[in-house]
């Protein structure tokens, strides 16, 4: 299946629907999607992983390499797991626990409370 990535804007958040599968061959693409929005000054980003249903180490490096860029330009990056999933473990949450990382990353179950700033995220 191929990967697609669709952009919205909430409030001062680019949020990126990634749908497909997050591997080789499709992580570039999220990647790009990601320096895109911060060469366009946009600092702010969720990276919606609720419709990934494969994701390879390609794809969870992409996703620590967006968290350090994030990092560097002192913006924020949220990912966005189902709610069931978070706690149920979808594959992407399973992949990211398994491989030692998922602690770091900022996990909200939807939309709303990924660009909410009062929002908590969810726990490990």
């Amino acid at each position: 299946m191929m990967l697609d990535v669709a952009e919205t804007r909430q409030g001062s958040w680019t949020v990126l629907h990634v749908r497909g599968e997050l591997d080789l061959v499709s992580s570039p693409v999220v990647r790009q999607r990601v320096h895109d929005a911060v060469a366009a000054g946009r600092h702010d980003v969720v990276l919606d992983l609720s419709e990934v249903f494969f994701c390879d180490s390609s794809g969870v490096g992409v996703l620590i390499a967006a968290r350090r860029l994030m990092r560097s330009c002192r913006g924020r990056l949220r990912l966005i797991l189902p709610a069931r999933g978070a706690e149920d473990g979808s594959h992407v949450n399973r992949v990211l626990g398994a491989l030692g990382v998922r602690r770091l990353f900022e996990v909200y179950a939807d939309t709303g409370s990924a660009t909410d700033d009062g929002a908590q995220p969810l726990t490990a």
